[in-house]
Formats: C-alpha cells, structure tokens, sequence
C-alpha cells in the first residue's frame, strides 16, 4: 500500500491510500479516519459507499463525519465506486463504467473482467484493513444513493457479517427503477431472475437476519420517484416482517448537504451497534 494523504483531523488522522486490487485487477484507492481512540485500542470500522460519480474523496471532505466517529471511537472507511484504470472498460453518461461500480459482481463482458465491486468491499478491502490498521474486526456498513444501495444488498447477501447497515437516499428497488434497469442490463445482462439476487428489495423476503435497516430520505430529492423508490423497499420490508426505519425528511435533496445533516444520527445509531 502507499498513503498518498494525510491530514490532522477532529483529534484523529484522515488518511488516503492507494493499493493493488487483486479483486479488481487494477489500483484502488479509499480513504481511512483513525479516530483519537485508535491510538490506543482496537476499533469498529464503519464502511461507507459512496453514490454515482463520486470517488472516496466526496466522502472524506464534505460529509464532516469524521467529529462524530472521533465522539464514538469508530475507524471510517470509504472506497472509489469502481475499478479505475486504462484497461477498465467504461462507456458514455456517468451511471455505467468508470465512478458507477453498483458494488455487485458483473457477470457480462467487459464489465466482468474488472467490475467485482462486491468482492472488494466485502472480502478484500476488510482484510487488507484488519491487517494494516487497529480495528477490532466489527463491522457496519453505510452508503449514499447507488452506495445506499449496496450498502443494503452487501448486508443482505451477508448475514452475520456486519452489525449495523444504514443508507441515505438509497436506490431500493433498482430492477423497478431507470438507473438500476440500465446498470443491470449493462453488468448482468437481461436475465431479470439475476437482478433479484443485488436488489434489496428483492432480497428482503429470503433474508435469514433480521438486520434492521435505517433509511433516510429527503421529500425533495429529485430521483425520488423514478431512481430511488423507497416506497417498494417499505413494502418489501413489511411484507417479509423485517424490521426497517425510513425517515422522510422534509425539504432535503440529494445532495451532501442532506447527508451532513443527519450523517451524526447515523454514526450514533451504528456506534451503538458496535458496541454490543
């Protein structure tokens, strides 16, 4: 690995670092809060997946989490949204290839040679972490919009693995909504039967842990009625018995300034998690 940042923060360090994929078979980049407490003890390590377009910068420098995990003693760790490299296949908009990983397993070519964003955030990134880092190897999980989204299928693939998942504006429903139809269709192909298995609202009813979900949405979200559809995950959730917190905030978009608004109610409610 090679830490390309480093900078005092909130009584911690934020630090940026780049490393070989062997999941993705290119250099990936995520940035890592060490909070005060990881000076001197072992750590819970809350992940977070950023949205489209993003890369693990927009976290690290606009969502002002890093006070509230030095409050509590959590590591954050926030990866890129894809493989990124020459040899990385991409295409034209900003929601397919380079910055729009989806965080699942692409099964169709050239997405499938690179896109595993889901073995990465899963499996190799978490390794790699415990190894360099003070963690204590609880995990929780958090994400915003196409990172909501994977923040919840990544916990619901994974029973066991995390204590905690969370997400902001996330896209709950994406076979039924325009994003993730066009993603799916891209990195799965047109077996819908596949898209079932990296949709949360889909997933919910085979689920074998009662993770409970928290969701927070602003009323005024553009992508609301046709990207996100949070409505479908309420009923997926109220169908199967599984327990979920949606909040629907009144007057906020999509934006950080929505996610630096509750992103401290968020740290508490997985901190809590951690500590049991």
């Amino acid at each position: 690995m090679q830490r390309i940042e480093s900078h005092a923060c909130s009584g911690g360090v934020q630090e940026a670092w780049s490393h070989a994929s062997s999941a993705l078979g290119c250099d990936m980049r995520f940035g890592i809060y060490l909070p005060p407490q990881a000076r001197e003890r072992a750590c819970p390590v809350l992940y977070w997946l950023s949205g489209l377009t993003c890369t693990e910068q927009n976290f690290i420098t606009k969502s002002g989490a890093q006070r509230y995990a030095a409050e509590h003693g959590l590591i954050l760790v926030a990866p890129d949204t894809s493989p990124r490299g020459a040899d990385v296949a991409d295409a034209e908009g900003y929601d397919i290839g380079l910055g729009a990983g989806f965080y699942l397993n692409a099964t169709q070519p050239p997405w499938s040679t690179h896109y595993r964003m889901h073995d990465y955030v899963v499996d190799e990134l978490p390794a790699l972490v415990d190894e360099c880092f003070p963690t204590n190897k609880a995990r929780a999980i958090s994400g915003h919009s196409m990172g909501g989204h994977g923040a919840l299928v990544i916990a619901l693939r994974n029973p066991g693995r995390y204590r905690s998942v969370s997400a902001f504006a996330p896209i709950a429903a994406p076979s039924r909504a325009e994003w993730g139809q066009k993603a799916f269709s891209a990195y799965l192909g047109e077996d819908r039967a596949a898209w079932r298995e990296w949709d949360a609202s889909e997933l919910i009813a085979g689920t074998s842990e009662r993770l409970p979900l928290l969701v927070d949405q602003g009323d005024a979200d553009e992508f609301l009625a046709t990207k996100l559809r949070p409505e479908l995950l309420r009923e997926a959730c109220a169908a199967a018995g599984h327990p979920l917190t949606l909040r629907l905030q009144p007057g906020y978009d999509h934006s950080y300034y929505f996610i630096a608004s509750f992103i401290g109610e968020h740290v508490a409610w997985h901190a809590k998690a951690l500590d049991r």
